[in-house]
């Protein structure tokens, strides 16, 4: 069955005309998304900590501003954007008491609600827009006219009205531009950290290494390692992006062509597939939200420590960053 989908035409942003909308949290995805929805002619606020940084920022940047609390208070839909495992403790502390009949709490990653971090009250709208890119590609792809394709869900129903709510959320960052298709939150919970995991980031740099490393091992100059392992992986992910795998494959060289399409399965094999499972039903379960949870409770941002301590010292980074220096010698590589 072909999923659910939305493009501008079909889309109206009536619903939101009386309307005040919270935004809160200014980081990647909201100031781009509170910034596309006030273009859009939205009644927008942002929601901040008087201490943060994002304060000034956002003030600077034209937004009406105020703190978490009083934003949350005056708003009929209050989207919530601040980092997943700060959502429980912000909307606990701040949002939680000025919920009150009719209102819709929103968000554009489902893990809280999933995994029941956050549980709203039964009087209340729950829903979802979640763009499939970056925060900056939002707020670009907007102000070229176009956008950011996105998933919408409805998790709790409660003003009979939340798929209208959410659709013309969507309109108002330019997701239904390319278009917006319908999901669940435990659809859109799952497949985002197993596309993570095993694909995305966690397979991807996993792969970049073990490549690295096999050639290097064998005698070959890093220099070189680096391009053919790292480098030139962009220039294919963008053909695949834009023309699908056969079309990247029909604008590569015939020996790249018949080696990837010969040996890839000898690499990402039965063996790989089965652990890809192994990592979904840790997902499904909930083992690891609740390893995600515990470590975050335990260690916070320092969670990632260990892992990037290991990252920063590999010569695979070593390398690049100084290759990279002498590709765009004008861009200085932030940490």
């Amino acid at each position: 069955m072909q999923a659910k989908r939305w493009l501008d035409n079909d889309v109206s942003m009536d619903v939101l005309k009386s309307q005040t909308i919270a935004v809160i949290g200014y980081g990647i995805q909201g100031r781009a998304q509170a910034t596309n929805m006030r273009d859009s002619g939205l009644d927008v606020i942002v929601g901040l900590r008087r201490e943060g940084n994002s304060w000034t920022k956002a003030e600077k940047e034209g937004h009406k501003v105020a703190e978490i609390g009083p934003a949350s208070k005056q708003a009929s839909i209050i989207h919530i954007l601040v980092p997943d495992m700060e959502q429980s403790e912000t909307y606990r502390k701040h949002i939680a008491m000025h919920l009150s009949e009719g209102k819709a709490l929103s968000f554009s990653h489902g893990a809280a609600i999933h995994w029941k971090w956050i549980q709203p009250p039964d009087n209340v709208d729950v829903i979802m827009v979640a763009p499939k890119g970056p925060g900056q590609r939002v707020r670009e792809l907007y102000q070229d006219g176009f956008g950011t394709p996105s998933l919408v869900a409805v998790h709790q129903d409660s003003s009979h009205h939340a798929l209208k709510k959410v659709l013309a959320l969507a309109k108002s960052i330019g997701s239904t531009r390319p278009g917006v298709i319908q999901t669940t939150f435990k659809e859109e919970v799952e497949t985002d950290w197993f596309g993570e995991q095993v694909d995305l980031c966690g397979g991807a740099h996993s792969l970049i290494l073990a490549a690295f490393e096999t050639l290097v091992e064998s005698g070959y100059q890093p220099e070189v390692a680096y391009f053919e392992c790292v480098h030139e992986l962009k220039l294919i992910v963008d053909l695949i992006q834009r023309y699908g795998i056969t079309g990247m494959y029909n604008r590569v060289s015939e020996t790249a062509r018949y080696g990837g399409l010969s040996r890839g399965p000898r690499i990402v094999n039965r063996i790989a597939k089965e652990n890809m499972k192994e990592v979904l039903k840790d997902i499904q379960s909930g083992q690891f939200a609740e390893e995600w949870l515990s470590t975050y409770e335990k260690d916070g941002k320092n969670s990632f420590n260990r892992f990037m301590k290991d990252l920063e010292n590999h010569q695979v980074e070593k390398v690049g960053k100084d290759l990279r220096a002498m590709m765009w010698p004008t861009s200085a590589e932030k940490a």
